[in-house]
């Protein structure tokens, strides 16, 4: 799931919601949305940054 793949990696990297929302260059409600599963559906242009942020394919956030 989506929401529990960020919120690993955020963990992983020792990363609180704030420090990566500003690393990825999004909001910090945006990633509060997506983490807590209220946005199921973030755009590709969030989920890239997230991504790119881990530097990992956007597969590996969306698959569980």
């Amino acid at each position: 799931m989506l929401s529990s793949n960020i919120k690993r990696l955020r963990k992983q990297h020792h990363l609180s919601q704030e420090e990566l929302a500003k690393k990825a260059g999004i909001t910090y409600s945006t990633l509060i949305k997506i983490e807590s599963g209220q946005n199921k559906n973030p755009t590709l242009e969030t989920l890239t940054k997230i991504a790119n942020t881990f530097k990992i394919k956007i597969d590996k956030l969306v698959d569980s």
